[in-house]
């Protein structure tokens, strides 16, 4: 069967992020579905509103189209067999209602049942109970008005009424964990996990500080204020009271770096603790020799991280929140704790300290599980079976 896929994104490369990359890596597996499945083809179009500012696009196995014209949305909406959409944006999804197209909405984050699409209740930056979906609206301007001013957060607001709307109305909806197709609460919803390209060898011994004297905890990621960095650099400080030797390496950078040091100075923690800052993708494996255990301690409802998967995926050690697709994610595999709690994680990291080969095992015990269940293939496979599913009217 030949599937014409076209496949939108909002925001897409050059810009840089965790959907960003499992678009592009699922996209590029469509593409090429046809070489490992003889008789069956996808042709794919990728449309995006973000200019390419210098990326070229012909390197890529499919055809990008940046910023179309609404006459050329129209044509490419009429040619499509199927429609996938990252988020629910408004202009594709009205066109593939108004064409009568199948249409994948795909749920990276939670626009259909909050303004700001995080689930983040500000100023104090703490998990929104679900404001919107209770109809407590003025808990919404609230929540985003000093960001955006009193008009933005209006706007903003009577927005998510037509995107939940229209989430409603799609052919199919697509969470990338359990969690989020349990929280936009939407019908028709499958869940299909985000998948990871896995390395065929798992880290050595060596790679995971098996031969350094004391166990080193990393941390993956941006330094942003709902990753929860306050809460390990508190369970380190009370580890360092209590006699314990480690070392931390954090690697990433973010708004937050400059707190977060001079949190770090304060605690005592500065011999003990380094700050490596944004690395190349390429250059994480060698970045994180030695470390042990990934701490992940966000204070948010992650949706469905990449960066714990690949580190499962290595045979590395997660100790994470257990909040969102990231305590989903860890699951018995590695060692949870409540979001926020930083005597509890303390606890968890005192473990790996107590008995270092726990790292080792448990992180042998991961990538297993990791490899049955967050690998690429698997992502490009459910979603090719589910656009043959749609044709053929199953």
């Amino acid at each position: 069967m030949k599937i014409k896929l076209l496949f939108y994104s909002h925001d897409w490369l050059p810009t840089v992020g965790g959907i960003q990359t499992v678009t592009l890596s699922l996209v590029t597996g469509l593409s090429e579905w046809g070489n490992i499945h003889p008789g069956d083809s996808i042709e794919t179009i990728f449309v995006t509103d973000t200019p390419a500012e210098g990326m070229d696009d012909s390197t890529l196995p499919f055809r990008v189209i940046r910023c179309p014209g609404i006459r050329e949305f129209v044509a490419l909406v009429r040619w499509a067999d199927v429609i996938e959409i990252t988020g629910p944006s408004l202009l594709p999804l009205i066109l593939a209602r108004i064409l009568r197209k199948p249409t994948v909405l795909a749920h990276h984050g939670y626009q259909s049942i909050c303004p700001n699409g995080l689930l983040v209740f500000e100023p104090d930056r703490s998990v929104c109970p679900g404001h919107f979906m209770a109809g407590r609206y003025r808990k919404c301007l609230e929540c985003n008005r000093k960001e955006m001013g009193l008009m933005g957060s209006l706007r903003n607001l009577w927005l998510t009424f037509p995107r939940r709307w229209l989430a409603k109305r799609a052919t199919i909806n697509v969470g990338v964990s359990p969690h989020v197709a349990q929280r936009v609460a939407l019908p028709r919803t499958t869940t299909i996990w985000n998948g990871v390209a896995a390395n065929v060898e798992p880290l050595s011994g060596e790679e995971l500080g098996g031969d350094s004297q004391s166990v080193c905890f990393g941390y993956l990621g941006r330094l942003v204020t709902e990753k929860g960095l306050p809460v390990l650099l508190q369970a380190s400080r009370d580890l360092m009271l209590e006699g314990c030797q480690f070392r931390l390496r954090i690697v990433g950078d973010g708004p937050e770096r400059s707190n977060l040091e001079k949190l770090t100075q304060h605690f005592g923690l500065t011999d003990r603790t380094e700050f490596v800052g944004s690395v190349p993708s390429g250059a994480i494996r060698e970045t994180l020799r030695g470390v042990s255990a990934i701490v992940m301690p966000s204070v948010c409802e992650d949706v469905s991280p990449l960066v714990a998967m690949e580190q499962m995926m290595e045979g590395r050690l997660l100790i994470g929140s257990d909040i969102g697709g990231l305590g989903l994610v860890v699951g018995d595999m590695g060692l949870k704790f409540p979001a926020g709690d930083a005597k509890a994680l303390a606890s968890r990291m005192r473990q790996v300290l107590d008995d270092p080969s726990r790292a080792v095992t448990m992180g042998k015990r991961g990538r297993e599980h990791g490899l049955r269940t967050f690998t690429l293939d698997r992502m490009v496979e459910e979603h090719a079976l589910l656009y043959r599913g749609l044709i053929q009217g199953e």
